[in-house]
């Protein structure tokens, strides 16, 4: 269960993201401004930055999965300043988050999951994904669509969403 909860679904998000970063790069060329205005750009004087939005995001998805099954995740050093840098840290963290299976995730229901900043307290892994890494792998690209669709970028509840698994 946890594979299909975070993997599959993270990979999916990620790729959306990428999308929204095609359209802001649209967007700018066709107004006529520079797209790094997009990357810097945030909702509120006090939140994260678009590019920091996707950082956010990107590690939420690799460190949960890394947590869960107890394998190391990839090293970003947080100095993407550009589009072209935040859409190769997306990439590579769908990479690294591709190499998975459902077996690797056969303990992590069960597994402490802890952070320094928890205190010494800790989740189980189903509690850890249901709690605190998937919901704040949404914040973090809804926040990141939202700033994008205030600054006039053409991103809709489509592009949020993605392609669905439709049956006939």
């Amino acid at each position: 269960m946890l594979y299909d909860i975070t993997v599959p679904q993270f990979i999916k998000g990620l790729q959306q993201l990428s999308t929204f970063l095609d359209k802001a790069s649209t967007t700018a060329e066709a107004k006529k401004f520079d797209v790094e205005v997009l990357m810097n750009s945030r909702l509120a004087p006090d939140q994260f930055n678009f590019i920091r939005q996707v950082q956010i995001a990107c590690d939420t998805a690799k460190l949960g999965v890394s947590r869960l099954t107890a394998k190391d995740a990839p090293v970003h050093d947080d100095s993407e300043k550009t589009l072209p840098a935040i859409k190769t840290r997306i990439e590579s963290v769908i990479a690294y988050l591709e190499k998975f299976t459902a077996k690797d995730f056969a303990e992590a229901e069960t597994r402490h999951i802890t952070q320094p900043r928890w205190d010494g307290q800790y989740l189980f892994g189903t509690e850890y994904a249901l709690h605190h890494m998937i919901p704040n792998f949404y914040f973090h690209i809804t926040t990141a669509y939202a700033i994008l669709r205030h600054n006039g970028v053409d991103v809709g509840k489509k592009d949020f969403l993605g392609k669905m698994p439709y049956k006939k």
